[in-house]
């Protein structure tokens, strides 16, 4: 079994047999015949999430269903608004959050565990994964399935890695895709928050017709959302931590103390729109002089989408064929304060005595200044993403004999995406300009750039041209790729006293590919001294894949059958095998039991094995430089095992250090285990209602996480251990710090979900109505510290930067429908929490969120509805952790009030 080659080759077998025989159909197209009442029944049987097993009864799984109704209900233009909802749902990324790292991406959190722990599925197939910031994500941008081919989205709330394969960890999303659609419908949406922004418009179109036997269906959607921007909102005017210290006039200091206030070391700035070059315009600067960093930033920035879905069906004899093919493309925007100041004397910076740049006389050179200035002139930085979504796909299905049946699919994706970094600074530039176009003693060369200079002058506001050549656009070409191909059986093989032992087999294919190629000088290594090329954060290219190979089993078998108290008893077991390319194979098992008391009350549990496989980012991302905050060990010299060698002159004068990460091809899969237990209740005295508990507990193990630049310096210094990555100069200064990903600590979480719903009809109308609720009892993140010894955190109740995990997260629902009318209140609630900063606790009280809608039909196939939600104008509450925004908008509701209106006409 461990054999590869042996694997390869039967999964290849065992897809091309299939393929041959289904490509083989179309020469028996004209001989179609009706199917057999065996097949027939074959058909009657459905494929639910968490089983790959046909069948007719319900599986033992806790499975939530949102479908098409709650779309439109919550006036959502999106699946992730609707599923990040889900009180089962943790702090998301939610479509294009400037102060987060969505960058237009929409994510779902199952279980608070990470987007890259939860299974993303479309037709039970997998979607190929999202853009990020440097590259490829390792999980699947919501934003890439367009809302108008969803006909509902299955979410199991258990590990499934023995059924799906990697990254089931804490549960599978299957999103379902209207099949055989016949008829025509248009949907037409304008919505705006009470503030007058966030205009909101989308426009679906669905078509499907019969062709004989054969289907086609076209959907094509479109969707324009407006930013917000801060200065909008009262909580994201101000800083909550206070301004920055800084003007655009820009404060000149004397001295490099980091560690002393700005105006305390002898800075002076100019006063605005007075001359710089005369020295009465310059004064001593105070605490007064600081700079709203978040002036005019996007709280939510711009998002727009467009789409393209087709599907052929076509029958033959015992097989049908289906083609899809899906074009999505996404334009978004994050837009950010100015470029901040970035200019020191100690980073290599130098302002020459030269009357185009200094009105002074005296060069500015050395250690002994610094400049903070906002570059204003150069303007707002921008970060926009186009992002081009393409998938082919196509499927088999049909009988083999009178009770088995098959299916086989193969599909190729990619996501292609376009980053551009506008507006911010070419520090090779900057530099040269400063220095007056001046290349004495710079080492690098930088013949190409001196060509063109423009001296810079920062003493009076920057003319067009100094903006000109300062400015940096950077271009990103990222690109994901999917290729997938799998096949699976299912049917009896054998009957017991019981009932019929069904089993489902499979084999699975799958290779992904991730290319970043950053930009040329984004890429390039630091040129002058200390500082790096842009304002962009540099990093090398990536290019990595990896390719698996898979076969699993699962049984269901049923022990007993209409005995006293079981009117059904069953065993549900599975198993997979996966052969990765990367780290070599892993064998993941689940075993279940469902039990039936009788048709009002059925209990259900299942233990199950999990892994998540290291992703291309963390495989083979390039270097990529950043900064840490770190007190060295070593700095003043020490005895340390660690610090031998480092001089005793040595003072660390600057606690942000240079840090470098990348991928670490040596990186083996998380593994978790999952338990859960749970019963469902729906009496036949109480017609209508039904109410599901579901206790559960979740261990990952080998979480994919770095050390910390911290970490590591006290790992060296106190142990003389793992030294290798830290670089210092001949004086013992730190040059560089390296902190790549590794298998390095654990989660552990546990709690329980409640969903009673409750359908009745009186002379008032049809009313619906539901509770949703999810309990957290448990939730610890063991980090490894540099001793070897573990700290471990609770963080149920706790919040922290861009996440929450309040103990309690419920949503209540009612609908009422009579005749053509129709209306919906809703109720969600997220439960308190508390935050530290500097040692303090902060408060972060309960909130909920009322939304209602009201809804007409016509009669003639228009439907009309108009919703408000968050009646009540809920501002999200402030959050200091969340130094960028002032709130968790992962968490909270980062809109307002908003107003929407929807059409929709059915012919």
């Amino acid at each position: 079994m461990n054999n590869p080659i042996f694997m390869k080759t039967l999964v290849a077998s065992g897809i091309t047999l299939a393929l041959s025989a289904a490509l083989s159909a179309p020469a028996q197209a004209q001989e179609q015949t009706e199917p057999t009442a065996e097949q027939t029944q074959v058909q009657e049987k459905i494929t639910v999430t968490g089983s790959r097993i046909a069948r007719r009864e319900e599986s033992g799984a806790p499975v939530q269903v949102v479908d098409q109704e709650d779309l439109e209900i919550r006036g959502a233009l999106s699946l992730g608004e609707v599923l990040q909802e889900l009180p089962s749902v943790g702090a998301s990324l939610n479509g294009n959050g400037s102060a987060g790292t969505s960058h237009g991406s929409s994510t779902i959190n199952l279980r608070n565990l990470g987007e890259n722990r939860a299974l993303v599925l479309v037709n039970g197939n997998r979607w190929v994964n999202g853009a990020g910031t440097r590259g490829f994500r390792d999980f699947v941008d919501l934003n890439t399935i367009p809302s108008a081919i969803v006909k509902s989205v299955e979410v199991l709330q258990d590990g499934a890695t023995a059924i799906y394969g990697a990254d089931a960890i804490a549960g599978v999303v299957n999103i379902q895709t209207y099949k055989d659609y016949v008829g025509t419908q248009a949907k037409a949406y304008y919505g705006q928050a009470s503030e007058g922004d966030r205009e909101s418009v989308n426009f679906d179109f669905l078509h499907g017709s019969d062709f004989g036997a054969n289907n086609l269906m076209i959907a094509i959607s479109y969707t324009d959302q407006q930013p917000i921007y801060s200065q909008d909102r009262a909580l994201t005017r101000v800083p909550l931590n206070g301004l920055t210290t800084g003007t655009t006039e820009g404060i000149f200091l004397e001295s490099d103390l980091a560690y002393l206030p700005y105006y305390e070391n002898g800075g002076i700035t100019r006063d605005p729109n007075t001359d710089g070059s005369n020295p009465d315009n310059w004064r001593a600067a105070t605490s007064s002089d600081e700079y709203n960093r978040w002036d005019n930033n996007y709280v939510v920035g711009p998002l727009e989408r467009s789409a393209v879905y087709a599907q052929w069906v076509q029958p033959f004899q015992d097989v049908t064929m289906r083609i899809e093919a899906l074009y999505n493309n996404r334009k978004s925007d994050q837009q950010f304060s100015p470029a901040p100041p970035v200019i020191r004397g100690s980073r290599g910076f130098m302002i020459a005595n030269d009357a185009r740049v200094n009105p002074f006389g005296v060069e500015f050179s050395g250690s002994d200044f610094r400049v903070l200035n906002f570059f204003d002139e150069v303007g707002p930085r921008v970060n926009s993403q186009d992002v081009d979504t393409m998938r082919f796909g196509i499927g088999f299905d049909g009988y083999l004999g009178a009770t088995w049946s098959w299916d086989a699919f193969a599909s190729y994706a990619s996501n292609e995406a376009t980053f551009v970094s506008n507006n911010q600074l070419d520090l090779d530039r900057l530099a040269l300009g400063l220095r007056a176009c001046d290349t004495t003693g710079i080492a690098a060369d930088v013949s190409d750039l001196a060509a063109n200079c423009t001296p810079v002058n920062l003493f009076n506001p920057l003319t067009a041209d100094m903006v000109d050549y300062i400015r940096f656009q950077g271009h990103d070409q990222n690109e994901s790729k999917q290729t997938h191909a799998r096949i699976n059986f299912s049917g009896p093989v054998a009957e017991l006293d019981a009932g019929e032992i069904l089993v489902a087999t499979g084999f699975e294919y799958r290779k992904e590919q991730g290319v970043d190629n950053p930009d040329a000088r984004i890429s390039a290594d630091p040129r002058v001294n200390s500082y790096r090329a842009t304002t962009s954060s540099p990093r090398e290219g990536t290019r990595g894949e990896y390719d698996l190979y898979e076969a699993y089993a699962e049984a269901t078998i049923p022990l007993l059958t209409n005995a006293a108290l079981a009117k059904d008893l069953e065993l549900n077991l599975a198993a997979r095998f996966s052969d990765y390319s990367t780290f070599g194979s892993t064998t993941n098992t689940k075993v279940g039991v469902l039990w039936r008391v009788n048709d009002d009350l059925m209990f259900r549990s299942n233990w199950a094995e999990g892994f998540r496989a290291p992703s291309i980012l963390e495989l083979f991302e390039g270097q990529r430089a950043t900064f840490a905050p770190v007190i060295d060990p070593c700095s003043g010299g020490s005895n340390l095992p660690g610090c031998q060698g480092v001089a005793s002159s040595y003072v660390q004068t600057d606690s942000l250090q240079p840090v470098t990460v990348g991928g670490n091809p040596d990186l083996q899969p998380e593994t978790s285990d999952n338990f859960n237990i749970g019963m469902v209740w729906s009496p036949a005295a109480i017609e209508g209602f039904s109410l599901s508990l579901d206790y559960y507990d979740i261990e990952v193990s080998d979480t994919i996480s770095t050390f910390g630049a911290q970490n590591l310096l006290d790992l060296c210094a106190n142990t003389g251990r793992n030294c290798g990555v830290i670089t210092r100069n001949s004086n013992g200064e730190l040059v560089n710090i390296v902190d790549g990903p590794v298998n390095l600590n654990r989660t552990a979480t546990s709690g329980a979900d409640l969903l009673a719903s409750y359908r009745f009809d009186n002379h008032y109308g049809r009313f619906d109505m539901t509770l949703n609720m999810s309990y957290l009892s448990e939730f610890e993140q063991a980090s490894t510290l540099a001793d070897g010894s573990e700290n471990v955190e609770d963080l149920v109740g706790i919040a922290r930067s861009r996440e929450a995990f309040p103990e309690l997260r419920s949503n209540f629902q009612v609908q009422w429908q009579r005749d053509d009318w129709s209306a919906t209140y809703s109720a969600r609630h997220i439960g308190d929490t508390t935050e530290t900063y500097k040692g303090e606790d902060y408060h972060i009280g309960t909130v909920v969120y009322h939304s209602a809608s009201a809804g007409y039909d016509f009669g003639n196939g228009l439907r009309a509805k108009f919703g408000v939600n968050n009646i009540g104008d809920k501002q999200p509450p402030a959050s200091r952790t969340n130094l960028n925004i002032n709130f968790d908008i992962n968490t909270y509701n980062a809109i307002g009030r908003f107003y929407y209106t929807q059409l929709t006409y059915n012919f």
